[in-house]
């Protein structure tokens, strides 16, 4: 049986090939104390794993070790990177850890239990060369009696989140950030993710404002499940002021995107406070963002349709965003 860090057969070798060569148009190369590079990606039902170079029709999982290769080459441009739907069972994480090798660091939260939590986990993947956990985790939770007292209204939360969003700090460099990532409740209409975005988007909020809370900088990134800019659900999410970086707005999100289409889904974000008032903005400067579209370059000797590819890499794009972290007072 192949190892995941066996030398990969040749043609698995040309396909990585073709796939770092578009990594490098597409993402800005990482440079240590001068930027940081921050990630969130939602892998579809990451959790198991068929150990073959690649996987035969009747398998199950699809994911393979090319997927995986694929996986962790995206992963591997990223100091950081949230990671949504990471299942029960952690085979597909652990290969992954260890192609990126010792120098790459984990922290994840149990299962989310429950029909609505999917036997989710959620997480943060790590380069430890560049960035390094500053002592803050926790899940984000609703006190009782804010689910209580709240009005009788359809945009009200009565319920713990589905899946509680998960705040990590960071330290890279001379900046500390909080990262929280989240996966929104589906749910079976539209109209039931808005409880959710509204009190996430409350409650990062208050947060920001408590001059006591461990740091200012925080960053809003995972799969929101926003149909699109400006309907209910993004409205929502950026009613207390979390901000999207414009150039954002316009990448694809989806490996079933069509470029053509204007309802195209806004399902993951990364979103900050700007300066507004008694909230502190985030001070890390920011440079730019993007998602990428690996559907031409991932497994392309397969030809493989989106739904097979979806399986076996993702039905979702990472999305990234990039920071200047330099000391002005050293350049």
């Amino acid at each position: 049986m192949p190892h995941v860090t066996d030398t990969p057969p040749a043609a698995v070798q040309t396909d990585l090939a073709g796939l770092e060569t578009a990594l490098d148009d597409a993402i800005p190369p990482r440079t240590i104390d001068r930027n940081l590079l921050i990630g969130t990606w939602n892998v579809r039902a990451f959790g198991g794993l068929t150990e073959k170079w690649v996987a035969d029709d009747d398998d199950s999982p699809k994911r393979d070790l090319e997927s995986l290769h694929v996986i962790a080459a995206i992963i591997r441009r990223f100091d950081v990177v949230a990671i949504q739907e990471t299942r029960g069972k952690l085979k597909a994480l652990r290969h992954t850890m260890k192609l990126l090798g010792r120098n790459w660091g984990l922290v994840l939260t149990d299962v989310t239990r429950g029909s609505k939590g999917n036997g989710e986990r959620l997480g943060f993947l790590y380069d430890r060369r560049t960035v390094q956990p500053s002592g803050l985790a926790g899940e984000l939770v609703v006190p009782k009696e804010q689910l209580e007292h709240k009005p009788i209204a359809p945009d009200a939360l009565t319920e713990q989140f589905a899946r509680t969003p998960y705040a990590v700090s960071f330290r890279a460099g001379d900046q500390t950030f909080i990262l929280v990532t989240l996966h929104v409740l589906y749910g079976d209409r539209v109209s039931e993710r808005t409880p959710e975005l509204r009190a996430i988007a409350e409650w990062l909020d208050e947060w920001a404002r408590d001059v006591n809370a461990w740091g200012h900088n925080i960053v809003a990134l995972g799969d929101f499940n926003i149909d699109r800019r400006g309907d209910e659900r993004y409205e929502a999410f950026t009613s207390t002021g979390l901000t999207v970086p414009e150039d954002l707005h316009d990448v694809p999100r989806t490996i079933f995107a069509d470029p053509d289409d204007s309802d195209e889904k806004f399902y993951d974000q990364i979103a900050w406070f700007t300066e507004d008032g008694d909230r502190p903005a985030l001070s890390l400067a920011y440079r730019r963002s993007g998602s990428f579209d690996f559907r031409d370059v991932a497994l392309a000797r397969r030809g493989l349709g989106r739904r097979s590819l979806s399986w076996r890499i993702s039905d979702h794009f990472p999305l990234w965003t990039e920071f200047d972290i330099r000391d002005d007072e050293r350049e």
